[in-house]
């Protein structure tokens, strides 16, 4: 089964994290894209994230939203582990599980891949991964002047996603659950329309 492996906070799922999650999904003939939240801890501590939902509070979100969606798959791999996992560990678990895998993430995360990442060198050899592109990211530009991204151009697919989910982030979701008059209107439009009324207010 081709699949697209989705690691990140998800701290909360947006809306744009689904749509965009199915797009890739489709314009890349895959099977299936597999959530992978991260750890709590992580997402606190090595990210410095001003609030983190609970390991359990962010699986069961993602598994409220994959109820009726076929093409996507919850794996609470790296939320079971001891430690937080590499990437590259993941991608094998899931290698051996059957999946036929490639990395996928947003084209923000482009720079960091060199410097910021574990064994990247190796996710590009024996994986492959899938950019998706924001439109004010020029990716071809980036790749083409960073000698190590240039060096993996034909494992790199890029996409042009949909403008209208440029500005969606789990951190202004964060911000409106915090606020003394959180904007129901607004926070409805940035979550997924399964987890409307489910996400308690003031956190």
């Amino acid at each position: 089964m081709r699949a697209l492996v989705y690691g990140g906070a998800f701290n909360p799922p947006t809306a744009a994290h689904i749509a965009l999650a199915e797009f890739a999904c489709q314009k890349t003939d895959s099977d299936c894209v597999i959530f992978v939240p991260t750890k709590m801890t992580y997402i606190r501590d090595d990210q410095g994230k001003d609030f983190a939902f609970g390991n359990e509070e962010r699986l069961a979100m993602l598994k409220k939203v994959a109820e009726d969606k076929a093409w996507m798959i919850i794996s609470d791999y790296e939320l079971k582990a001891e430690e937080q996992p590499r990437t590259y560990t993941t991608l094998c678990h899931l290698r051996d599980l059957g999946y036929e895998c490639r990395l996928l993430f947003g084209s923000d995360k482009l720079t960091e891949l060199e410097h910021g990442w574990k064994y990247m060198d190796e996710i590009f050899n024996e994986f492959g991964v899938v950019c998706m592109q924001r439109s004010n990211d020029d990716c071809e530009r980036i790749i083409d002047s960073d000698p190590f991204l240039k060096q993996y151009r034909d494992r790199i697919e890029l996409l042009d996603t949909p403008d209208k989910y440029q500005n969606y982030s789990s951190s202004r979701i964060r911000r409106l659950l915090r606020s003394e008059n959180p904007d129901g209107d607004e926070l409805r439009r940035l979550l997924p329309e399964e987890l409307h009324g489910l996400i308690p207010e003031k956190r």
